[in-house]
């Protein structure tokens, strides 16, 4: 299968490229991304053939429909780091909440959040791609949270790769941030920005657009990617477990083969959203797409009215960090599905140079019949955790905000299928507060709190952080982005 350009090509790049080539150099002409030149026909035979499949037979299938040009052996071994997670035979457990909500439980792996499903695989696939072509490469990644203990997580220690990771200095949780500052592999590098996570991420696609800065590279004999879900390597692994979720209802005999069910996804970037997109673009039975975001509401005005506006628009910080995002970098890729690459480059270079778009009342309608959204404020969120506690569940403050679609997108009575993306670990004075109306505890006092009234223990990995040495001390000025990673190589 071959990979093409979200907004055309320029002359300078090639017009198409193998799934190699896309996940070792994600962004494409005028600064887009690339996306499958035609997706894979999965149907109902497909569904019925996987029923009883373990996660990683399912998932070498989904792989092997795309027939992407990575050896069998590397996506064994990419696939075999799922055994690590909590259940090897279950990676991905999905509980029933309510009658008609499940959720889908992401966050079984090394850092607790769902950023592992993708990044621990995508890890060997891209180091065994470049130890294969003796190429060294620096993989960027800028993280609200989550894609940065992931990809540390899952890049430390490989061979022919280096990692610069970028998060918002006080944008992040105390258990994620320690969980990054506390790497202390050769090859990793985390850099604290006075700034916001778009600030990051900015920053991420300037620097894979520079010529200038591949060229510095280049003297160093380093070639460059990114470890965010702009490079479709991370995609590709989110798709699957939105199919995994919906053969967990029909083994938990929830639903009848073809029943369709919403997808209810908290949205940050946009990459959970989409692999569902895909999914359902593929054959599963999905009614819509439901988006949840917080205050940072940018996609709820996108889906109901047709505007991306950011002209008066900042960051507001919120008690879901992960998702305080405004601009969504995979909508680039659902624009490019639906309305071709000439409408999608007219519409992200509006977005970059004037900070807003508008979808015409035709584009809006097709939009809507894909997906639907609301958002989520802070008070809200702590009363849906409350309430799930007080039924028997415990969970974060992104899985909150679905709770709040699943009341107010709905209107058919059918399953919906939420997607926890973190573990209650890794916010733990949110939900204290949520649960006891307790204020300013630090995290590790939140965490004893909770799990002394939830009657659970603290997962070892959690609770050792704060007994780690702290060995990346970086905070800089974001116009310093650059030259702290040139240092560093």
């Amino acid at each position: 299968m071959f990979f093409i350009e979200t907004r055309g090509n320029d002359g300078q790049h090639p017009d198409k490229v193998s799934f190699s080539e896309a996940i070792l150099a994600p962004i494409s002409s005028f600064g887009g991304l690339y996306s499958p030149q035609k997706l894979p026909e999965l149907g109902q035979d497909f569904l019925q053939q996987h029923l009883n499949a373990s996660y990683k037979t399912l998932a070498a299938a989904v792989l092997s429909a795309f027939e992407i040009d990575i050896k069998s052996d590397i996506i064994e071994a990419a696939l075999s780091l799922y055994d690590n997670f909590d259940d090897p035979n279950n990676p991905v457990p999905v509980v029933k909440v309510k009658e008609d909500l499940y959720v889908s439980e992401l966050w079984h792996g090394p850092t607790r959040a769902f950023k592992d499903m993708a990044l621990q695989p995508f890890g060997t696939v891209l180091s065994s791609i470049a130890q294969n072509r003796n190429e060294n490469y620096l993989i960027l990644t800028a993280t609200s949270g989550d894609t940065g203990p992931a990809a540390l997580e899952t890049f430390k220690n490989k061979a022919n790769v280096q990692v610069a990771c970028m998060y918002p200095a006080g944008g992040t949780s105390d258990v994620q941030r320690l969980q990054m500052v506390t790497e202390d592999a050769e090859n990793l590098k985390v850099i604290g920005v006075r700034g916001d996570f778009d600030d990051t991420q900015n920053a991420l696609k300037q620097l894979l657009a520079s010529d200038d800065f591949k060229k510095t590279l280049k003297e160093k004999n380093i070639h460059l990617s990114a470890a965010n879900s702009v490079n479709f390597g991370r995609i590709i692994f989110q798709i699957i477990y939105h199919i995994h979720s919906y053969l967990e209802l029909l083994r938990q005999g929830a639903i009848q083969p073809g029943e369709k069910v919403y997808l209810n996804v908290p949205s940050g970037n946009f990459g959970n959203a989409l692999g569902g997109y895909y999914a359902m673009k593929m054959g599963l039975p999905v009614e819509k797409i439901l988006i949840a975001s917080n205050r940072n509401n940018i996609l709820t005005s996108l889906i109901t009215t047709g505007t991306y506006d950011l002209r008066n628009s900042s960051v507001v910080t919120t008690t879901s960090p992960a998702m305080d995002i405004l601009k969504s970098s995979n909508i680039e890729r659902v624009l490019f599905d639906l309305f071709g690459s000439k409408r999608t480059k007219q519409l992200m270079l509006q977005l970059d140079n004037e900070k807003h778009y508008q979808l015409n009342e035709k584009e809006l309608e097709t939009l809507q019949s894909i997906f639907a959204a609301d958002y989520c404020d802070d008070e809200e969120g702590k009363h849906y955790i409350k309430a799930a506690f007080n039924n028997g569940y415990l969970m974060d403050p992104h899985t909150a905000t679905c709770f709040k679609a699943y009341d107010s997108c709905r209107d058919k009575a059918l399953k919906t299928i939420v997607y926890s993306t973190a573990e209650w670990t890794k916010f733990s004075p949110v939900i204290a507060n949520a649960l006891t109306g307790e204020v300013d505890s630090h995290d590790l006092d939140a965490l004893h709190s909770i799990a002394e009234q939830a009657g659970i223990k603290i997962p070892a990995m959690i609770k050792g952080l704060f007994d780690k040495e702290i060995a990346q001390k970086s905070i800089i000025e974001k116009d310093q982005i650059e030259k702290e990673i040139l240092s560093f190589l």
